[in-house]
């Protein structure tokens, strides 16, 4: 793998490793999602009101609130653990990933709230500012302003948005509403969290740091030209429970079924080498565990199945189109430089489960 790298910063006696403060980084930290259905099948039920186009009922990536005829509010909040040492990457990732949510709605970001979360005896302010200020680049990239936020001194540093946006009603992309037919399309390569297992190991050398950083970065823009198409059916981000994870709640929402080809799906450069030697998160398995028995594999291949449920952090937009779009969501992704982008399956009859075609 060439020579490996530790992205720190250098505070006086050596660099300061921002993984180490953490149990879990990125949206590998989630709450795994047998563990989150058991809290939420707890939670008291609650008045919804007729404007609220989407709610927690399907697991979306967002709440939408219809305003008026013509617009809805969508808001979301995302947040989470270091999953690099440098501090001006990791505000970059944490607020690319929050702000993901609006373009998988299909809306447009309008502002952010920022949450910070930091051990402030422990980690110097500057570096602390610099987290701030990677956050801050990625929201003048999506054109939106930091209007506000909160911060807390905790035990493990915690960065990331509170994000809103804008979309027409008409215009909302759920992530249940998928048909029998539609083809599967993945906009951006995954193994995020297997190069993250590799960078806490320091197996991960300098190229593959770099195209971790470039995945995790690139803000999900093709939802909002994609949000304008009605042969567009269904959209979500991959992001903590993996590609099956996400995939699977399209399914249920739907009540359908999907076939994914692996041999299709795209992985990130390194990706399946570092997953053979062992670079495979604890969350691959947390994940599997709690969905595993809706997904079935042709062939037994543990390397398959801990790469398809990897979580990602800040992955890439899962859409669900007829089959007559897809030249045309293809050309929008690779347009907007998602060159990876790829048709990796496609919906079924139900009931909602996941057949895996092995390579």
């Amino acid at each position: 793998m060439g020579n490996s790298i530790s992205s720190g910063t250098d505070i006086g006696t050596g660099p300061i490793r921002l993984t180490s403060f953490s149990h879990g980084g990125g949206c590998g930290c989630k709450i795994a999602p047998g563990v989150l259905a058991e809290i939420l099948k707890k939670s008291t039920g609650f008045s919804v009101p007729d404007a609220l186009m989407v709610g927690i009922e399907t697991s979306d990536d967002a709440a939408v609130y219809r305003l008026n005829d013509e617009q809805a509010l969508i808001a979301t909040t995302d947040f989470f653990m270091p999953i690099v040492d440098d501090p001006y990457d990791f505000g970059r990732i944490a607020a690319t990933n929050a702000i993901s949510d609006v373009y998988a709605m299909g809306g447009t970001p309008i502002m952010a709230l920022a949450l910070v979360g930091m051990p402030i005896n422990q980690i110097p302010l500057d570096v602390i500012g610099k987290i701030i200020e990677g956050g801050e680049s990625i929201c003048r990239e999506a054109g939106i302003p930091i209007a506000g936020g909160h911060s807390i001194d905790s035990v493990e540093p915690i960065y990331g948005l509170v994000v809103m946006g804008l979309i027409h009603p008409s215009k909302v992309k759920r992530n249940s509403s998928a048909r029998v037919g539609d083809q599967l399309v993945l906009g951006k390569p995954i193994g995020v969290g297997v190069l993250s297992a590799a960078l806490k190991k320091q197996k991960l050398d300098a190229n593959g740091y770099a195209s971790m950083i470039a995945n995790t970065t690139k803000l999900n823009k093709p939802g909002q030209a994609l949000s304008q198409l009605d042969a567009v059916h269904a959209m979500t981000d991959v992001t903590g429970f993996g590609l099956l994870g996400h995939l699977l709640e399209i399914c249920r929402g739907a009540k359908v079924g999907a076939t994914l080809r692996a041999a299709d799906i795209p992985f990130l450069p390194q990706v399946k080498e570092l997953a053979a030697a062992g670079c495979i998160t604890g969350a691959s398995a947390r994940n599997f565990a709690a969905y595993g028995e809706d997904v079935r594999f042709s062939h037994e291949d543990t390397i398959t199945q801990a790469l398809l449920t990897d979580p990602q952090t800040s992955g890439g937009l899962l859409v669900a189109c007829a089959p007559e779009a897809l030249a045309q969501v293809l050309e929008i992704f690779h347009k907007s430089d998602f060159q990876d982008a790829a048709v990796i399956g496609e919906i079924v009859a139900g009931p909602a489960h996941i057949q895996v075609l092995s390579n």
